[in-house]
C-alpha cells in the first residue's frame, strides 16, 4: 500500500467499484463481491447481503488470511475463500472482482469456452491467450483448480458461477471484467457468421511477448510483485504501447 493509500481511501475506491459493477448491469440482487489486499496483508472486502448499488465505505469489512472478520460490523460474503485463493496464488494480485455479466456468465453456465482460440489482438495483450474455464466449485470446496488457472490468466470463467478478474489496481480489475464481457458478446455474434476465426499462432506469440514486455504477463507479474506506486493509472496506454511495439 503506497504512502498515499489508506484503508479509508481504499474503502471509498472499493465501494465506488461495487456501484460501478451494478451500474453496468453485471450484478443483481446481492450478487458479486469485491476485495483488495491492503499493505498490511489484511483484506478489505464488500459485505454480504447488500446490493452493490448501495455499498458505502462504512459497510466494508476487514478479514485476515483465514477469512475471519477482524474489523467492521457486517458479515463478509461466503465466497471469501475464492478471493483468498487468488491472493495465495499470486503475490502481484491486489484486487479481486467477481461478477455475473450476462453473456460471459451464460457461457460459464453452459460450460462453453471463451477466447479459445484467441481471435482479437488487443485482447491478447490485455488478458493473454486464454480465459480459463474453471470447473464448478461448491461453496467452501477445494480451490486448487482456481489457483492453477490464475497462473495462466488474469480473467477466469467460473463454471456455473460467473466471471472473476484480478488486477494490480481497481481500474485494471474492472477493465478486465469489461473486456471479458465484450469478448463474449463478440464471440456470440460471430457464431451467426460461422464462428470467430483464430489469430495466426505466430502473431499470438508476438502479442504475448509484447504483453510480457509491457509487464502484463502473468509469469512476469507473479515473479515481480508490482509496487502500488508503479502501477500506471491508465492501463489502456500500456496496451496500446505494447501493440505499437508488436506492429
Amino acid at each position: 500500500m503506497s504512502t498515499e493509500e489508506t484503508q479509508e481511501s481504499l474503502g471509498r475506491e472499493l465501494a465506488a467499484l461495487c456501484r460501478r459493477l451494478h451500474a453496468c448491469g453485471w450484478v443483481a440482487n446481492h450478487d458479486g463481491n469485491v476485495s483488495v489486499r491492503m499493505g498490511d496483508g489484511r483484506i478489505l472486502a464488500s459485505p454480504t447481503a447488500v446490493s452493490k448499488a448501495d455499498v458505502q465505505s462504512d459497510m466494508l469489512v476487514v478479514v485476515d488470511n483465514d477469512g475471519k472478520v477482524v474489523a467492521g460490523s457486517r458479515r463478509v460474503f461466503s465466497e471469501i475463500n475464492l478471493h483468498l485463493a487468488c491472493y495465495r496464488a499470486r503475490p502481484d494480485i491486489r484486487w479481486v472482482v467477481h461478477a455475473h455479466p450476462a453473456t460471459a456468465t451464460g457461457m460459464a453456465v453452459a460450460g462453453a469456452c471463451l477466447f479459445d482460440p484467441p481471435f482479437l489482438a488487443e485482447a491478447v495483450v490485455s488478458l493473454g491467450d486464454r480465459i480459463p474455464l474453471v470447473p464448478y466449485m461448491a461453496p467452501g470446496s477445494e480451490t486448487a483448480a482456481l489457483e492453477e488457472a490464475l497462473l495462466h490468466g488474469d480473467a477466469l470463467l467460473l463454471r456455473n458461477h460467473g466471471v472473476l478478474t484480478v488486477g494490480n489496481n481497481a481500474e485494471q480489475a474492472f477493465l478486465r471484467m469489461e473486456l471479458v464481457e465484450h469478448l463474449a458478446k463478440i464471440q456470440a455474434a460471430a457464431q451467426v457468421f460461422g464462428g470467430p476465426q483464430a489469430l495466426p499462432e505466430a502473431d499470438v506469440e508476438r502479442l504475448l511477448e509484447a504483453r510480457r514486455k509491457a509487464g502484463l504477463g502473468v509469469a512476469v507479474a507473479a515473479a515481480n510483485p508490482v509496487v502500488p506506486e508503479a502501477v500506471p493509472a491508465n492501463i489502456e496506454n500500456l496496451v496500446q504501447e505494447a501493440l505499437r511495439r508488436w506492429r
